[in-house]
């Protein structure tokens, strides 16, 4: 009943917005947690209402900060042609770009070497507090950077006539498919370089953006114009959507690629969660406090206010 009413919940947010979806976000976290080891997991399984409920505060935050929208993607063709040719060091990233120009297209690798030393620290000082704030949003980041269209200038098929093929490909498809999903991913493994295995995540992911945009421009080119959206109600408001009919089918062109991906973030985020685990000083977590689920951070209520007023700030992908 708890995963109809998550789903049901999803289903009434604006798909246009989020990041994988609110339902996706919440989902990879929670899988995650069943990857890391003794040491960790009976801490991170007793909170696991709240490592799924905060998934999505990064998206939320973006309501509320100017500085959080570029934390989410990297617009590669807006530094270069070709990823490798990006500097991978923040500093040489900065000399060459300048900060405006970076925090215009997108430091989302950097964001993540940044968070997941924010979660070091929380482990060294036995925060709890804080390990479970800085592991839900590092969980995110590490989400996103699994979603081809946050590593493209074209970010929404704005550029290819494709205009709201980001929010059909990351909660759309995850939403109507992802329950016959296998998530089976093994144990967590040691990360030596985080930033170096971030860029990693990211180039793979770039290397997807044309089959994304390609096999949805084909499909539209041969599918019946008049079977392509439905309509639904979406906060008593009736709005057009991508059909299941057409959803099925891209899914299937896709050939598990939405699948795929989810399993790698899953795998991604027991792994960097585990890491930072260890470079903290693999402190003892069996008897920390559980956490009340409901639990907010510092700023947190001003964060959820400007979140339901509905004010994106920013760019929406």
């Amino acid at each position: 009943m708890k995963k109809i009413f998550i789903f049901g919940l999803c289903l009434l947010l604006p798909l246009q917005s989020e990041s994988w979806g609110f339902y996706s976000h919440m989902r990879i976290n929670q899988l995650a947690i069943y990857t890391v080891p003794a040491g960790m997991s009976r801490f991170y399984k007793n909170n696991s209402t709240y490592l799924s409920n905060h998934a999505t505060d990064p998206d939320k935050r973006r309501y509320a900060d100017t500085a959080e929208a570029p934390r989410h993607y990297l617009d590669v063709e807006s530094y270069e042609q070709k990823i490798d040719s990006i500097p991978r060091k923040w500093d040489l990233a900065v000399k060459k770009y300048g900060l405006a120009r970076l925090t215009k297209n997108g430091i989302l690798p950097w964001q993540i070497q940044r968070s997941y030393y924010k979660l070091v620290t929380a482990f060294r000082e036995r925060d709890s507090m804080r390990i479970l704030i800085n592991s839900a949003y590092l969980g995110h980041y590490l989400a996103d950077a699994h979603v081809p269209l946050h590593t493209t200038v074209n970010h929404n098929g704005q550029l290819t006539n494709q205009i709201g093929i980001h929010a059909f490909w990351e909660s759309r498809l995850p939403e109507l498919f992802s329950d016959k999903y296998s998530f089976l991913v093994g144990a967590a493994g040691y990360v030596n370089d985080p930033l170096k295995e971030a860029w990693n995540i990211i180039g793979h992911t770039h290397q997807l953006v044309n089959e994304v945009l390609d096999k949805e421009a084909r499909l539209s080119s041969s599918f019946p114009a008049y079977r392509k959206f439905s309509y639904a109600k979406r906060k008593n408001v009736l709005g057009r959507q991508y059909s299941f009919e057409y959803s099925r089918d891209y899914h299937m062109q896709l050939n598990h690629m939405v699948e795929m991906q989810m399993r790698a973030s899953v795998r991604a985020i027991g792994n960097y969660w585990f890491s930072a685990w260890v470079d903290g000083g693999q402190p003892v977590l069996e008897n920390m406090v559980k956490v009340i689920p409901d639990s907010t951070g510092p700023g947190e209520n001003a964060v959820e206010l400007k979140f339901r007023q509905g004010r994106i700030i920013g760019r929406e992908y």
